[in-house]
């Protein structure tokens, strides 16, 4: 029987998620969901230096807000817990002994310094040091020293790391799916640290480990980490274990220029970079899709396209529709280009799928309450159904439709001159009297008593409608002018009506 498809998603708590990390975390969860497998969160914090407070958390809420929660993890045990690597620290020294023991491993004793030496003479020969086969018999580790010298400083408690020995004049082939067969020169390789001097595993043997014991099939990552598939692919070897498939991830590009995004380029470029907004301890702010404004279903549809596509016209993908859609082999190798009017085109396309009552209340309490507007006489769902279509965020609702709260108390320059003339206020007032003559102030029967009396006079329509909109608006703007005027009731329309007769008098 096959494998059962597990994979993982293991971000360090370093600092908020950034959006790359939230595409992989994204493509690792299509994928599992598509081949009914376990989707898994690893916290990989042995690096406790660089450890932030609460970025653990982080990572947890910015997954379960875009709807795509982890099934196992830190408070959620699938039998292969724990699932953060400092609580895991007790399991690799065994692994490191046991590469030691079959020779795949050796123990070394330069210090800092001395490395720096080496590497400072070389770079003055101009060449580039590197520890592995060909200098390590010149340097003071366990293949040089003899069993009782390595002995012997280790109980000393002489500072010691445990390097992989990585192989001389061999090629090493490695498949990725999205990338095809790579081969690699085993004799650049360099003789990569395994264990630190401070007794804690690096990143490369506890990844390894922890994905063999997690029974991970399928490693999908970041393209930064392909350097590092070479070492991966020999330790599973020295191990004698079975290797995952691997899937390395195309970078996420600047909308403009060459080179990876940055936070950075969304603090110039006025766009977010990380799912939630981030307080750092030093006082830096960065803002958050969420805080922002944008749904989590444009996001995610957004995070979709850096680096896939369906291969197909449809745009427009839901979480389900992802899941079954999407396929490793469809992945792009070249980097994807941000854009972030794309991800403003697809926020409009889900706030418009939002239902009028759910606008309405985030309009009351994002945008109506913090103004201390009283809408308590309007009807605010109403106004949201009539201007909606044109807002991308619902704090543009408040741009698009302010007018319905607070009356113009000055008009467009440029439009008045063209639409208040000497015979506008005598137009204005016959209006005025036509509207308090209506009893059902719907827009139809307003509609029809206004053109109908503009069509009696033989009128030009510009000669009423433009005045009409700039009276009750203060600018050409907004939806029909008649479901305006309905919206605001007969009494505030004749109101505002008036003081526009008033303003050309």
């Amino acid at each position: 029987m096959a494998q059962k498809v597990r994979v993982r998603f293991a971000p360090s708590p370093t600092g908020p998620l950034h959006i790359g990390g939230v595409r992989t975390a994204l493509f690792n969860y299509l994928f599992a969901k598509k081949h009914k497998g376990d989707f898994v969160l690893r916290i990989e914090d042995t690096d406790q230096n660089r450890y932030v407070k609460g970025a653990e958390e982080y990572i947890v809420e910015s997954l379960n807000w875009l709807n795509i929660p982890f099934d196992e993890g830190p408070g959620k045990d699938g039998g292969y817990g724990p699932y953060r690597q400092s609580e895991r620290k007790g399991l690799y020294h065994k692994y490191a002994d046991e590469l030691l023991a079959s020779g795949n491993a050796y123990i070394a004793f330069d210090t800092s310094e001395e490395l720096d030496a080496h590497r400072k003479e070389h770079e003055a020969n101009g060449k580039t040091f590197i520890y592995n086969w060909h200098n390590r018999e010149k340097l003071k580790n366990s293949l040089v020293l003899s069993e009782e010298e390595t002995k012997s400083r280790m109980a000393n408690g002489d500072p010691y790391v445990i390097r992989f020995k990585s192989p001389q004049d061999e090629t090493i082939l490695l498949n990725d799916i999205i990338r095809g067969t790579i081969s690699i020169d085993s004799n650049t390789l360099d003789d990569k640290v395994l264990f630190k001097s401070d007794g804690m595993p690096t990143y490369h043997l506890a990844n390894i480990v922890d994905d063999h014991l997690m029974e991970i099939s399928h490693v999908i990552r970041g393209e930064e980490w392909l350097p590092s598939l070479a070492l991966h692919k020999m330790l599973y070897d020295a191990f004698g274990w079975n290797t995952p498939e691997f899937a390395h991830l195309p970078l996420i590009m600047k909308p403009v220029g060459k080179g990876k995004l940055s936070k950075r380029d969304g603090q110039k470029l006025g766009f977010p970079v990380f799912p939630l907004e981030w307080n750092t301890e030093g006082g830096e702010s960065y803002s958050g899709y969420r805080e922002d404004g944008y749904l989590p279903e444009a996001v995610v549809n957004m995070l979709a396209f850096l680096g896939w596509n369906p291969g197909t016209e449809q745009e427009i993908f839901s979480i389900d529709e992802l899941v079954e859609s999407f396929d490793l082999n469809k992945v792009h190798k070249g980097g994807a280009k941000f854009d972030p009017e794309k991800t403003n085109w697809f926020q409009h396309h889900y706030l418009q799928q939002v239902s009028d009552e759910t606008i309405t209340e985030h309009f009351k309490t994002e945008v109506l309450h913090p103004r201390g507007i009283n809408f308590a006489e309007m009807d605010v769902k109403r106004i949201v159904s009539a201007i909606k279509e044109r807002a991308t965020f619902v704090t543009d609702l408040w741009d698009q439709g302010s007018f319905f709260f607070v009356a113009p108390s000055e008009y467009d320059e440029k439009a008045s001159k063209k639409a208040f003339k000497e015979d506008t206020a005598g137009i204005l007032g016959t209006v005025v009297k036509l509207l308090s003559e209506v009893d059902s102030f719907s827009s139809e029967v307003i509609s029809e008593k206004i053109k109908g009396w503009i069509t009696s006079q033989e009128m030009g329509f510009g000669k009423v409608m433009m005045p009409l909109r700039l009276a009750l608006v203060g600018e050409m703007k907004g939806p029909d002018v008649f479901e305006i005027a309905s919206i605001l009731g007969k009494d505030e329309a004749i109101k505002r009506l008036q003081a526009a007769i008033r303003y050309i008098s």
